[in-house]
Formats: structure tokens, C-alpha cells, sequence
């Protein structure tokens, strides 16, 4: 009796449904820790003193990792214990996680540029040189610092970002099992009524990471990278400062321990278990399942099963070629894929990049305004980077380039006065001093950038949609045997051309909008600190625009292949009804005439192997 009642009760709790929360936890965790580098990326950028071309390679990294094992996993591992090969790979992630943030452990405490010196006195006051003659002009961006140089070049620090690289490549390499295994092995034990459900679910899911990471990401930004090290008083900029960096190493450690924790259930779950709506006899006839729920072998048939995998491997290596073959000749597989990779495209550039987007479109006021010709005859460094704000909103590039004579104040608090460039705006205003620190931004920014935030939810929301049933597209377009391998290769081109090059010419048009870069210890150009917002939006909508207007083209290319093929099904399927009827008529004459029947019909391979769509 009590076996019986063991029995009735499986069904409401299969297996499928432990892996199904395992499976959306790692792909929140995959997606928080993806989120987070992207909204780190400016700091980065900023701690390292790169270009943005720079930092776009550095995020790219994650899909060279993808592209070194993507092929291999996602051929292989449907042959093997997939649950595991996702552990490992969440195990790995978590690894890169925590070597991307160890540079800031080996640097030495962030040092901002700046003209603006604290004093050794109680009251720590800070002094700027005046706006005098042209005469010191030359000293102020002409012969190097040799003792800057010399300490630029011993600096541990100054080429730590390839630690950054290698760690976020090592989290593209962890990431590579958990999609193309993790839904084929979904796909392989749900029930067919249930599998988009399922994905749907895992979507869902993985949709809050981002969010999650962004918001980890945005409190992150406002704490000081050395908090804890510094005396923050002493700190003369805000975290509204273009030189400002950010504790970005800390999310790395949150993240790292996040995946970690992912990685857990899948190392308690079978090679293969029931499939939902089978009974439990003829699934146990059937093979792996089966087989993996029994408690002892033989020594002997362990021996066998050994020889028996490695046949099975050779002849798997044998069969790749063949397989890409039947892959690629698959017009609807081909046409989603390049839908994907084009859309992917735009997405890894919009998403590398949208942080500092809406900080440089929405946070800052009018960015040529900040060069001005009226202190032309001042001894001001070019290189200097200590912006002021006016009381009429306008931000200059330091309190020399302002044309201010004198200071007041300490620390955040301290004002410029007498300063003669705000005097011949075309909007002049009757206070003459400036306030450190950059313009916050205006009213109508605030309102346009509710605008756009509502405008992305919006497009987010309607573009999700297509989420699910592009799997299921795809799915259901291949042969059972290659869906893991399908979903690799997807994978694997997506991620190599859609994933890699995005950020990298993304970023370097956007160094092109440059209007002020900072200076290096070593006198080098380092990160970028002024944009031209007004080129900035241009070029970088326009091409995200361009980019999506190209994946709708090829949705419709796709969908109109889709359709020819569902007609050419419905027909081979009316042949064959007809050729049924006809055999029985035929056989039933043949019967009755006393002659034999030869009929013609489909290979049970092929009809295996036939697609839904």
C-alpha cells in the first residue's frame, strides 16, 4: 500500500520541477552579474584611465569566452551529465567574478586629477592659481613631469585592466552550459504542452537579474572606490564628478558569491529523469532514465559502459561534419540566426553603453559651453580638469578657465569669485563666482529623461514577447538529435559576432563625441571626460535605430519562410492521406484479384527526423 500511494504522489513532484527553479536561479544569477558589469563599465573605464574602445573590448571579453567553448559544450555535453556541466560552469563564472575584482586589492589608492591642493592645516583649505598672464602658459602643458612619469610607469596599477579582461572572459567561459543545455534538457524531460511554459519561466526569471544588477550597480556608484582606506572629507568631488569612481570591485564580490550559491542544486540532480505525462514502466524501458535511478551494477557492465562511451565519442567526432551540414541547410534555423545576431548586435551596443548615455544626454548641461574664449589670456593648463558651476548653469572645464581671480571656503564647499568669462555669455549673470563641481541637470532634462525611461520600459516590454516563441521557432524547426547542438551554434555565432564587436565599435564612435580627455600620471590620454551630448545621442541612437530596423527586415524574411514551409507540410501531409486511402482501395482489389501488393512509402528515419515547421 505504501508503494502505491509512493507511486500516485511522483507525478506531483517530478523532477523537472526541481530543475526548473535551479535552472531560472542560474540564469538570475548569470543575468545579475552580466547587469552589473555593464552599469560598471564607466567606472572602469574611469579607475583604469582607458578610452571607451577599450572598455568595450574589455566587456566583450565575455563572449571571446563563450566563442573558445561553446562548440564543444554544447555538442558534448548533451552526451553527458548535463546538470553538472551547468554547476561547473556556475562554479567558473563565479571564479571570473572574483578575479575581476582583485586589481583593486594589488592598486595603489585611486588618485583623481586635479589642480586643487588641500592644506596641512586644521582648516584644510584649498587654493587654486588665478587667471594671470599668458606668460606661464607653456610651463603649465609643456615639458613633462619626469618624476610622474617614472612613478606612472613603476605604478602596479597601470595595466591591471587585463586582470578585468581575462576575469570577465573566464565568466563568458562558466556561462557557455547553462542556455543550450539547460533548455534542451527541458525541452528533452517536459512535456511537450508544458516546454514553453517552462522557457517562459526561466525568461522571467533571468529578467530580474538585470534588474537587480543595475540597481547593485547604481548604489555601487555613489560610494568612493577606497572608501574605508581615505578620509572622505579630504575627497573634493562628488559622485556626480566625471572623475569620480565608484566602489566597483565590491559588486564583483556580491556577484561571485550570488553564482556560487546557483551552482549548488544542479549538483544534486540525475543525468536524465522521467519525462512528464510518461508512465513509469515505459520510461524504464526506454534507457538513461531508468538507468539512472538504479542503485548498484555490476562491476562487469560498468567495465562495458565504459567502452561503450568511448566508441560513442569517436563516432560523435565523426558525425560533427555531418551535422553542421544538415544544420546550416536548414533555411529557417539560418534566417533565425541571422535575425538574432543582428538584433543581438544592437542590443549589446545599446546596453554596453546606456549608463553612460543618460549620464551624458541627461545628467550634464550643454558640453561646448564648457570651452570658452575669454580666458584666452590666462596661464591655464588645457589639461586641467576641475569643473565649476556657474549660478546661471553653465559648467567650465576648471575655476581658471572661468577667468576667476579668487577663492573662499574649504573642501566641497568652496567658491570662486570674480570669474570674468560668465560675464560675456550671451545670458550674462550678475553673480560672478562659481561653485565647485558640474552643473546639475536642468528641469527639462528631467522631464525627457522620464521620457525616455518610459519609452525603454515600453520597448523592453514589447520586445520580450518574442522571447519565447523564438525558441520555440527554433526548437521545433530542427531535427531532435541536433537541438543542444543547434542551440550551441546559435550560441556560438550569436555570441562571436553579435556579442563581441558590438561594444568595441560602439565605443570607439562614441570616443569620437570627445570634447575634453583626462591626462595619465605618464602624460598619456586617458579616459574620456566631456562628450558633445548633442553628437552623442545622434550617433549613438541612430545606429541602434539602424540596427533594429535591420532585424525587423530579416523577422519578416524569416516569417515569410516559416509560412512556405507550414504549406509544404500541409500538402506532403494531404499526399499522404490520399496514398493511405489509395493503398487500402488498392489492397483490397489486389486481394480479391489474387495478386500480390507492392506499396511505396516514407523511410521511418526521415519521418523521425521530420520538423514541426
Amino acid at each position: 500500500m505504501q508503494n502505491q500511494r509512493e507511486t500516485a504522489r511522483a507525478p506531483c513532484c517530478t523532477l523537472v520541477k526541481l530543475f526548473l527553479p535551479s535552472m531560472a536561479f542560474a540564469c538570475f544569477a548569470k543575468a545579475f552579474g552580466g547587469a552589473y558589469m555593464k552599469s560598471a563599465i564607466t567606472q572602469i573605464e574611469r579607475r583604469f584611465d582607458i578610452p571607451s574602445s577599450h572598455s568595450g573590448a574589455i566587456d566583450g571579453s565575455f563572449e571571446m569566452g563563450n566563442l573558445l567553448v561553446i562548440a564543444f559544450v554544447s555538442y558534448f555535453g548533451s552526451k553527458f551529465h548535463r546538470p553538472r556541466l551547468i554547476g561547473a560552469g556556475c562554479l567558473v563564472m563565479a571564479a571570473g567574478s572574483f578575479i575581476t575584482a582583485l586589481p583593486h586589492f594589488f592598486q595603489d589608492l585611486y588618485k583623481y586629477e586635479t589642480s586643487v591642493s588641500v592644506g596641512t592645516g586644521s582648516n584644510k583649505s584649498l587654493h587654486i592659481l588665478p587667471c594671470v598672464s599668458n606668460s606661464s602658459l607653456s610651463g603649465a602643458d609643456g615639458a613633462p613631469d619626469i618624476e610622474a612619469i617614472k612613478a606612472c610607469e613603476k605604478a602596479i596599477g597601470s595595466s591591471m585592466w587585463i586582470y578585468v579582461f581575462l576575469g570577465n572572459m573566464l565568466r563568458g567561459i562558466g556561462e557557455t552550459p547553462i542556455m543550450p543545455l539547460g533548455l534542451s534538457y527541458l525541452d528533452d524531460f517536459a512535456s511537450e504542452e508544458n516546454t514553453p511554459f517552462y522557457i517562459a519561466i526561466v525568461q522571467t526569471v533571468g529578467i530580474i537579474g538585470p534588474i537587480g544588477g543595475f540597481l547593485l550597480g547604481s548604489y555601487l556608484s555613489k560610494i568612493y572606490v577606497d572608501v574605508g582606506f581615505v578620509d572622505l572629507d579630504e575627497v573634493t568631488i562628488t559622485y556626480k564628478d566625471s572623475r569620480w569612481v565608484g566602489a566597483w570591485w565590491l559588486g564583483f564580490i556580491v556577484t561571485g558569491l550570488i553564482i556560487t550559491l546557483s551552482s549548488i542544486p544542479f549538483w544534486f540532480l540525475p543525468k536524465s529523469i522521467r519525462k512528464e505525462g510518461e508512465d513509469r514502466r515505459e520510461n524504464a524501458g526506454k534507457g538513461e532514465a531508468a538507468v539512472a535511478e538504479q542503485e548498484s551494477f555490476l562491476s562487469e557492465e560498468k567495465e562495458e559502459e565504459k567502452e561503450e562511451e568511448q566508441v560513442t565519442c569517436m563516432e560523435m567526432a565523426k558525425d560533427m561534419g555531418p551535422s553542421l551540414k544538415r544544420l546550416f541547410s536548414n533555411k529557417v534555423y539560418m534566417l533565425l540566426v541571422l535575425t538574432s545576431l543582428i538584433a543581438v548586435n544592437g542590443f549589446i551596443g545599446m546596453i554596453t553603453f546606456k549608463p553612460k548615455y543618460m549620464e551624458q544626454v541627461f545628467g550634464q548641461a550643454s558640453s561646448r559651453t564648457l570651452l570658452s574664449q575669454c580666458n584666452s589670456g590666462c596661464s591655464c593648463s588645457l589639461k586641467q580638469w576641475d569643473p565649476v558651476c556657474a549660478h546661471n548653469g553653465m559648467t567650465y572645464v576648471s575655476p581658471c578657465l572661468a577667468g576667476c581671480q579668487s577663492s573662499s571656503g574649504a573642501s566641497k564647499d568652496l567658491v570662486y569669485h570674480n570669474c570674468s568669462c560668465i560675464g560675456e555669455l550671451m545670458t550674462p549673470s550678475p553673480n560672478m563666482s562659481v561653485v565647485l563641481g558640474q552643473c546639475p541637470r536642468k528641469d527639462d532634462c528631467n522631464r525627457m529623461f522620464k521620457v525616455y525611461m518610459a519609452l525603454s520600459v515600453t520597448g523592453s516590454f514589447i520586445s520580450a514577447f518574442g522571447g519565447t516563441s523564438s525558441y520555440i521557432v527554433l526548437l521545433r524547426s530542427i531535427e531532435a538529435d541536433l537541438k543542444s547542438f543547434a542551440l550551441g551554434m546559435q550560441t556560438l555565432i550569436v555570441r562571436t559576432l553579435g556579442g563581441i564587436p558590438p561594444p568595441i565599435y560602439f565605443g570607439a564612435l562614441i570616443d569620437q563625441t570627445c570634447l575634453k580627455w583626462g591626462t595619465k600620471q605618464c602624460g598619456g590620454v586617458g579616459a574620456c571626460r566631456l562628450y558633445d551630448s548633442h553628437a552623442f545621442r545622434l550617433r549613438f541612437m541612430g545606429l541602434v535605430s539602424g540596427l533594429y530596423v535591420l532585424a525587423n527586415v530579416t523577422w519578416g524574411a524569416l516569417y515569410t519562410q516559416i509560412v512556405k514551409k507550414q504549406k509544404r507540410l500541409a500538402q506532403a501531409d494531404g499526399v499522404a492521406a490520399n496514398g493511405v486511402a489509395c493503398d487500402g482501395a488498392a489492397a483490397n482489389g489486389a486481394a480479391a484479384n489474387g495478386h500480390a501488393m507492392i506499396t511505396v512509402g516514407l523511410d521511418a528515419d526521415m519521418i523521425e527526423k521530420e520538423s514541426t515547421i
